[in-house]
């Protein structure tokens, strides 16, 4: 059994009561995985239909699944690489459940890195809305564009900001703010024990009233009648229940709406926290469009109009320093006082007159059909090879770039020349 902290034990006691015994009984169990269908590639029907795994629909996310077996390796699985599902653990799945995301929604995650949360919130927005996903460590918010590229989420912008001046740089903009916060991981305990190592009150202490400071900015960019999701991945009352109890009193406009706790003996999960309140009033701050050029580069034009035969959702602007962005609607100006790191769908560079384009590209559930498209068997040793970065024969007759696919799913792209393609998947993302 996992050795857990005295005082932690103590304070479950109080918490849970009778019921602590089958809390501390699930920690002789192994802890449960996860993955989560990602609703812009695939359906969780289609999904159960594809994996090797042996999954079981979660009670937790319509389109979650529970892990049934050990699945070492998954992470490797072209149908993993492709974006089709996102490996989380089931309970983590609750705030997207109490977010009530409908397409065309204004959502804010403002703890978003890894980007769990944010690609289950993308899925749901059906490629239609703003989602702006900020991570304040530039370290963890590249590994949050990664994820959502692999998503193939064509809605999001990227950001590394303080949440204050995030908030402050849209205020009552959003329909949804999402606060999975910063926390003392006490619901980690059974996956990582550098979690229980790093556990004692004065984290807990510290760890709840930097949540707090997080949601008074977090307030500031809800629009009245929107509705906030606090979340955490952690037991203690402080963090959980006084922090939403703090907040409703200091906001006298928020309305509880849900307080929900998932224990590991009540779930198939490692425990869960989250909250939903409501903002009195019905308006929404409008915000001016930010100011973006478009894309008029003749190269651009040519290699689109021969790499597809139906063109991607969005208007082309390029970034001064080349980059080309698709983006299917309108940015607020607000973004313009934070450090955007992008947004829509990074299309490729333009590098002295010629367009060089990107992986981000190939992988967007961005609605454009490809002229051409090369299609392997998961199985097909070509396609492992491809994915460790590796030119590959094909058929010949075909010429320039297309996506390399897994199945019918885009797992890369490459450039078709002579009976071979040319490996365009980038070095960090190939398989090892």
């Amino acid at each position: 059994m996992i050795r857990l902290p005295e005082k932690f034990i103590e304070r479950m006691s109080g918490t849970l009561r009778s019921e602590l015994g089958d809390f501390l009984a699930s920690y002789d169990k192994p802890p449960v995985r996860g993955v989560r269908a990602n609703l812009l590639k695939t359906n969780p029907d289609e999904l159960k239909e594809l994996l090797a795994y042996r999954i079981e629909r979660s009670e937790i996310l319509e389109e979650g699944f529970v892990l049934k077996e050990p699945a070492d390796g998954i992470g490797s699985d072209p149908y993993h690489i492709a974006g089709l599902f996102y490996i989380q653990e089931p309970s983590a799945m609750a705030p997207v459940a109490a977010a009530e995301i409908k397409p065309g929604m204004k959502v804010l995650d403002l703890c978003a890195a890894p980007g769990g949360k944010s690609g289950g919130v993308a899925a749901r927005m059906r490629g239609e809305g703003l989602l702006v996903a900020n991570e304040i460590v530039p370290g963890r918010a590249k590994i949050l564009g990664f994820t959502l590229e692999r998503l193939g989420v064509t809605n999001a912008a990227v950001t590394c900001a303080r949440p204050d001046a995030l908030c402050e740089a849209l205020p009552e903009y959003f329909d949804r703010v999402i606060v999975d916060a910063p926390c003392s991981g006490e619901g980690m305990f059974r996956k990582d024990e550098a979690a229980i190592t790093e556990w004692s009150e004065e984290h807990v202490i510290s760890c709840a009233q930097r949540q707090r400071a997080i949601l008074k900015s977090a307030y500031k960019a809800l629009r009245p009648g929107g509705k906030l999701i606090y979340s955490t991945c952690t037991f203690s009352r402080e963090e959980n229940e006084d922090n939403v109890d703090w907040f409703a009193s200091e906001f006298p406009d928020m309305e509880i709406e849900l307080a929900q706790r998932l224990y590991p003996h009540t779930c198939e999960g490692e425990g869960h926290f989250a909250a939903r309140l409501k903002k009195s009033g019905d308006d929404c701050a409008l915000q001016p469009a930010m100011k973006l050029s478009p894309c008029l580069e003749k190269d651009y034009s040519a290699f689109m109009e021969h790499t597809f035969e139906k063109l991607p959702k969005g208007k082309a602007y390029m970034l001064k320093d080349g980059r080309v962005l698709l983006i299917d609607g309108e940015l607020p100006a607000g973004l313009s006082a934070v450090r955007l790191l992008g947004a829509g769908v990074y299309a490729g560079d333009m590098l002295k007159g010629r367009f060089a384009p990107a992986h981000s590209l190939f992988m967007a559930a961005h609605g454009g059909t490809y002229r051409s498209a090369i299609d392997l068997a998961p199985d097909d040793p070509r396609l492992d090879a491809f994915l460790r970065g590796n030119t590959i024969e094909i058929s010949g007759g075909l010429r320039g770039y297309m996506p390399l696919c897994a199945g019918g799913f885009p797992v890369g792209f490459g450039k078709a020349v002579d009976g071979a393609l040319k490996n365009h998947i980038p070095k960090g993302l190939r398989r090892v």
